[in-house]
């Protein structure tokens, strides 16, 4: 499960996840289901959607919003790693 963990049928024992989804996202949906399936299988998940924002988005370092995600992203690193 840990080569590609969305395509194992049980999740349990995988370590915490940070997932972002972008609104235009062709994956987002598949994101969230992932998400819900960690939840399901106990697996502590931060779950954050990112309204307004596209797949790759991040990339446009100027935008605010870009900057809030990728604070929001070493921040939860941080914890991650601090804890």
């Amino acid at each position: 499960p840990y080569a590609a963990p969305a395509r194992a049928d049980d999740l349990t024992g995988l370590p915490p996840a940070y997932i972002a989804t972008a609104e235009l996202c062709p994956n987002r949906d598949e994101d969230i289901i992932y998400a819900t399936r960690l939840l399901q299988a106990g697996v502590s998940v931060e779950l954050h959607q990112w309204p307004g924002t596209f797949h790759g988005s991040q990339a446009i370092l100027s935008a605010e919003i870009s900057q809030r995600q990728i604070a929001e992203l070493g921040a939860a690193l941080h914890r991650g790693l601090a804890g």
